[in-house]
Order: C-alpha cells, then structure tokens, then sequence
C-alpha cells in the first residue's frame, strides 16, 4: 500500500489506515477475538496505522492494540504507528484541564495501555475550542516530547477555524479532521494550509459513520449502544462525529445517489474512500471496520485508479444539491 510521510515527523504510514473506536464502544459490542482478527486482517492488507484514543471504551481500544502488537511481534509489527487521544478523560471538559500535570497522568495510562515507553502520535481530543490558542498548551505537550513520554503530537478538531489555529504553531505534527464527500469544507483552506506549513491531515469520520457505504435506509435499526442511535441530535458529544451532521433521512437519500457515481468494480465505500486519499493535502484516511471482510475492503481502495472529472463534478454537485446547507456553515 501506498505509504505518505505524516506531516514533520517523518514518519511514514499507510494510506489508509483504520480507525479503532469501534473495538471500544459506541458502535455496538466487539468482542475480543474478532478485535484481534480485525487488526490482524488490517495488517495482512498493508495498514500501517491505527489511531485509537483513551476513552474509547475507557482505555479498552489501546489495550486490544497492545496487545494485538505484542503478539504480532518486532518482525510483522516493524513500521506501525499507533496515534492515540488525551483530553476527554477530562470531568469537567473545559480548557482549564489541559494542564501538564494531567497530559502526563494521561499520558502514562496510554502508555501501560499499549505497552510502550513512548507514544507514537499523541492528538488533543477536539478540546474546547480556546485551548487551540493556550501558548501553555503547547509548551506543555512540547515537555512531553522532551520527556520522551510522546514522539509528537497533534489535534483532533471539530471546526475548520480550529485546525487552521493548530496548523500554525510551529510544532504540530498532524490534524485530524472530517472530511468526506459530505463535509467538503476542509478543502478550501485546511488542505492547502497543512500543505504549505508541513502538517499531516489524518481524515475521520470518511464514511458518515456508514452512510457512504450505501446499506442504510430510513428504517435501519442501530443499537442503543450506538452513537447512531443516541447522539443524532448531538445528545452526547458534537452531532458532526454522528452521520457527520448530516439529517439522517437527507444522508440516506444523498449516500444512494453517491452509490450510484461509484466506478465499475468498486463499491460505494471505496470510492468515498478513494475521494478522499485522492485530495492533495491529505495523508491518511482512517475508516472503522467491524468484521475482517470491511477491513479488507477499505484497504483496497487505497489501489483505485483516481476518480475521473466528470465524477468529482457529480459528487461536488451532489454535495451542493443535498448536502451543503446542513453543514458547510457549521464545522
């Protein structure tokens, strides 16, 4: 698989990666043994990257990654990077909690969760929005790196202003964003700005939690542990995480038309997928999976041929059509 340097660490990674809140909650119940096949087709097919986070099933994604990686060994495991999250432990979730002392008490259960001295990539978890601007929020994730307790850090963001914020200090390595073909705002000004300045853009969210995938109708049934299921209207944390902001019914009707602009031989998922690694600016896409067989599907898109014009146009006026008055003002 296509591997791309991860903004100013040079680190390289592959080009799709997977994304791993799924193995700890919120999407319905992962048990162990399919978690750990998961990971181990993702590997299998060329994934280099994970991106897990502290809170995803209290520390249980991270743990399922150690010692996925553990087994795995030196030798199939040389060339993993592992990015995980700190800030959402934070009760309350206010700017005043981004301290020092508690990025290195969070800092320290990822560590044991994963099993390392040093923590590839460490992202602030889509913090309150004036942490962005804190110059001792910075000096204090640089500390860590100094401390060697982290090799770099990054942002999770919600809001385009936002990255842009984070873009510009000196030392971020990476921001990751939503982008999809149904939140297209970053490739105004987020892509080009992380590719002037150096930073990695690690894309979230890239399916509309599944809605790209095309399966879903209107009277589709989630779990009730299922974010799809209690946060549509942003009950627990940003609506954007949850069909990316889109209305429920609205995305529906806009992922069956996007299916339809799907090339021959490639799914509907794969051509979102395809999309987005295709966006100059872009370094890794991170789509969940919850069985082997979306693992490996996802990490085919990565050998698509670039989408034509003449299908970027139809999904850009789709997206105007269908999309754009729900969320562009928003994030």
């Amino acid at each position: 698989m296509e591997q791309r340097t991860i903004g100013r660490t040079g680190r390289q990674l592959s080009v799709v990666g997977l994304g791993t809140w799924q193995l700890g909650a919120d999407w319905g119940a992962v048990d162990e043994d399919a978690a750990l096949a998961l990971l181990d087709a993702a590997v299998a097919s060329g994934v280099t990257f994970f991106d897990t986070a502290d809170v995803y099933g209290d520390g249980r994604s991270e743990r399922l990654i150690g010692r996925f990686l553990r087994e795995l060994g030196p030798d199939r495991g040389k060339g993993m990077l592992v990015a995980t999250k700190m800030g959402r432990r934070a009760d309350p979730h206010e700017p005043a909690a981004f301290t020092l002392d508690n990025f290195r008490a969070w800092n320290d259960r990822s560590r044991e969760n994963l099993g390392v001295d040093t923590l590839d990539l460490v992202q602030l978890h889509c913090p309150p929005t004036p942490v962005f601007s804190s110059d001792a929020v910075y000096d204090a994730l640089d500390t860590l790196v100094d401390e060697k307790r982290i090799a770099a850090y990054g942002v999770s963001v919600e809001t385009c202003d936002e990255a842009l914020a984070a873009i510009a200090r000196p030392n971020v390595a990476s921001v990751q964003i939503i982008l999809n073909p149904f939140r297209r705002k970053p490739l105004e000004r987020v892509l080009p700005a992380a590719r002037e300045a150096g930073v990695g853009i690690i894309a979230r969210v890239p399916l509309a939690s599944g809605l790209l995938s095309g399966r879903y109708r209107n009277d589709t049934v989630f779990a009730a542990d299922d974010h799809r299921t209690y946060n549509r209207q942003g009950e627990a944390f940003d609506v954007g995480e949850t069909f990316s902001g889109v209305d429920y019914a609205t995305g529906v009707a806009a992922a069956q038309e996007f299916a339809a602009l799907a090339p021959e031989g490639a799914t509907s998922a794969q051509t979102a997928l395809r999309w987005i690694v295709q966006q100059p600016g872009v370094t890794t896409v991170i789509p969940g999976a919850r069985n082997t067989e979306q693992v490996r599907g996802n990490a085919a898109a990565a050998q698509l041929p670039a989408l034509s014009d003449a299908t970027l146009t139809k999904i850009a006026e789709l997206y105007d059509s269908r999309i754009r008055a729900q969320v562009h003002h928003r994030w």
